[in-house]
């Protein structure tokens, strides 16, 4: 199949977007840290989403036309399963800032570092994935009737995604909601690297005391919300391997743009939370069904297309956002 990873032009693009909105972004509309509005975080996940999927119509465009459509439900459906899994990390997110009392001016730097941090860790996990999956496939063997190729390395990532799946689906929210931030082993690290003030100095992650330069509580954050997203990747990153797992540019790519999108996301679920209270059931329901996925695809009879899964993990978030809305889960009471 045609792999994405051999057109310079198109990496030559993507690498220019993502370069230019960046600094875009950092340079000019958040040059000064501010709290960011609904109408602003909505123009930014529109903005985002747009930039994502016409680079998607620019990949259907410019692959060979007898893999154009697999290609595109490929990023498709790895951009969506990205994005969807995201918002359940973002949850973790509001946690963390809530605990740490980071003001609300200064949430977008520490996501967009938290981002900038991402780029690079998915960068090394997807093309090193890439290439320990094809250094890991067994000998062909026959198997219910087939001759068949199996993957050890997926094999084993479809059921994680299986378990992770069940465990999420019976996960206790109020686990997260007590957790102690303080104790995550970012949080430790940069304990034991400097000496932390107990006040924010604005947007600095170092400040002086009594003539010596110490970190913030910002810093602190930063990492918190750097080892969470790692811990993350360890969900996310498999189940993106079964939509392309012979293209990490279709990966990288869309599991980038998912991510640069999050921040102005992050602010719109912060205000409507509620919204989202059965989300999680579909989450978990998308991650059994990618590990499913992964486990039969050495099997030609019961393949699963690219164009199918999409169309089923759209389905499956559609529904889960429907049901929260329709059918929210009242909070207990307290007291």
């Amino acid at each position: 199949m045609d792999n994405l990873i051999n057109h310079p032009g198109i990496i030559i693009g993507f690498s220019a977007i993502v370069l230019f909105m960046l600094l875009l972004d950092l340079g000019i509309f958040n040059k000064k840290s501010h709290v960011i509005s609904n109408q602003e975080a909505a123009i930014w996940s529109l903005v985002w989403i747009g930039i994502s999927m016409i680079f998607s119509i620019f990949i259907f465009i410019v692959t060979d036309e007898k893999y154009a459509l697999e290609k595109f439900s490929q990023y498709q459906a790895a951009y969506w399963i990205e994005k969807a899994l995201s918002v359940d990390n973002l949850f973790v997110f509001i946690l963390v800032f809530g605990y740490f009392n980071v003001p609300r001016e200064l949430h977008h730097k520490v996501l967009f570092w938290g981002i900038i941090g991402a780029l690079l860790m998915r960068a090394i996990f997807i093309f090193a994935g890439v290439g320990i999956i094809n250094l890991t496939f067994l000998p062909e063997m026959n198997l219910f009737g087939h001759y068949v190729k199996i993957n050890a390395v997926l094999t084993v990532f479809g059921f994680f995604l299986i378990y992770a799946g069940i465990k999420s689906w019976f996960a206790n929210d109020k686990d997260d909601q007590e957790k102690d931030f303080s104790k995550s082993p970012g949080a430790q690290v940069i304990h034991k690297l400097f000496k932390v003030s107990k006040e924010y100095n604005g947007g600095n992650f170092f400040t002086i005391e009594n003539g010596v330069k110490v970190a913030t509580p910002l810093l602190v954050v930063v990492a918190v919300i750097e080892f969470t997203d790692l811990i993350f990747a360890v969900d996310s990153i498999p189940a993106i391997f079964a939509i392309a797992p012979d293209d990490p540019f279709i990966l990288y790519t869309s599991n980038i743009f998912a991510i640069l999108g999050l921040r102005s996301l992050y602010f719109l679920l912060a205000n409507f939370i509620h919204m989202f209270s059965r989300l999680k059931f579909g989450l978990a329901i998308i991650l059994a069904f990618i590990g499913i996925k992964m486990i039969i695809s050495p099997f030609p009879s019961i393949h699963i297309s690219s164009p199918l899964s999409l169309s089923i993990v759209g389905g499956i978030l559609i529904i889960s956002v429907a049901a929260s809305i329709l059918f929210p889960i009242k909070e207990e009471a307290k007291g």
